[in-house]
């Protein structure tokens, strides 16, 4: 991503106005590794460029692959102190932030780009940013993963063929799709993922395939399917509300600003680099496959379910309204 770098210096000015002398140091946590392609494109690419447009004032101490907090506590850290701000995976959090496991749901985005701009559009104003808010910390911007894939060492298709199969999903939204196809569902956070694989605890994983290889999960499956879609991911980057409110408005609408750049370009990094793997794989003599007509038609058919089945589960009189915003804004 080019790093715009306007108003560098009024910003770099209005700081010094403010009373900003020292730079302040953002503490961000993230489960990922730094040589993932949310890390590269995404992360470390809107840490630099926030460090830049502030000329130094606003700077970050990176604590990357739960260094600081395991997934699952990453937002608690957050809201406690030991972390500043934090790249939220959504589906970890799905207690406190039902309404955002709404992008889990299968069948609604057909790339990271499409889903981005969905997410990226329901947090700037809604349920899904009044939720978040709701727990203490703002959302800076979001962005999604790539539809996810099976991956599995035998070529799953029908869902006859998915009976009984324990399979990997993040969270519990998507664990209802596992189901509806036959499958049982297991949460496992992503650096635990090739180990279970690889011991035989999973027989499958659900996975968007530009985040295989910064888990090397090609290593251990035979079996890659590329025309699916079992459901989404959300990241949110966040940052504990009562600091973020206390920067200046000029710094609040920058690191915004910069956000909304950054979801978009590791979107289309991600979906860029979707064709070069699945050809790279197949060189490696992976089954990478899609599914048949017949073999999608019957799959998206027990999908359909999974929609319905996540309404009534959540009881919330907002649910209806998320998921029509969702589903209208993934159909432009």
């Amino acid at each position: 991503m080019k790093v715009m770098t306007r108003c560098i210096g009024t910003l770099a000015a209005a700081l010094a106005l403010a009373g900003v002398a020292q730079a302040e140091t953002l503490r961000l946590g993230d489960f990922q590794s730094t040589s993932h392609i949310v890390s590269v494109e995404g992360t470390s690419k809107w840490m630099a460029a926030v460090q830049e447009a502030t000329g130094g004032e606003i700077t970050f101490e990176h604590f990357p692959s739960q260094q600081a907090a395991k997934s699952k506590a990453q937002l608690d850290a957050v809201k406690s102190g030991i972390l500043d701000a934090a790249l939220l995976g959504t589906p970890y959090h799905a207690d406190v932030l039902p309404l955002n496991s709404v992008v889990a749901l299968p069948g609604f985005y057909g790339s990271a780009e499409q889903g981005t701009r969905a997410l990226q559009a329901m947090i700037k104003d809604g349920p899904l940013r009044d939720e978040i808010l709701a727990t203490g910390v703002t959302p800076v911007f979001g962005f999604v993963l790539p539809p996810y894939q099976v991956l599995a060492r035998t070529r799953l298709g029908k869902p006859s063929d998915w009976t009984s199969l324990d399979v990997r999903t993040s969270g519990s939204t998507q664990a209802m799709t596992a189901r509806a196809l036959g499958g049982v569902g297991i949460s496992i956070p992503g650096p635990e993922v090739y180990t279970a694989v690889e011991r035989g605890r999973l027989d499958a994983v659900l996975f968007p395939l530009a985040s295989v290889p910064g888990y090397k999960l090609n290593e251990v499956v035979s079996h890659i399917s590329t025309n699916g879609s079992f459901g989404g991911y959300s990241f949110v980057m966040v940052v504990r509300s009562d600091l973020f409110d206390a920067l200046p408005a000029e710094t609040q609408a920058e690191m915004i600003r910069l956000g909304d750049e950054t979801a978009l370009h590791v979107a289309q990094a991600q979906d860029a680099s979707v064709s070069e793997l699945v050809a790279q794989w197949k060189a490696e003599g992976i089954d990478t496959y899609s599914f048949t007509d017949e073999e999608l038609a019957e799959v998206t058919h027990e999908l359909e379910l999974v929609s319905t089945d996540w309404l009534e589960r959540l009881g919330n009189d907002k649910a209806q309204a998320v998921l029509d915003s969702y589903r209208a804004l993934t159909s432009q």
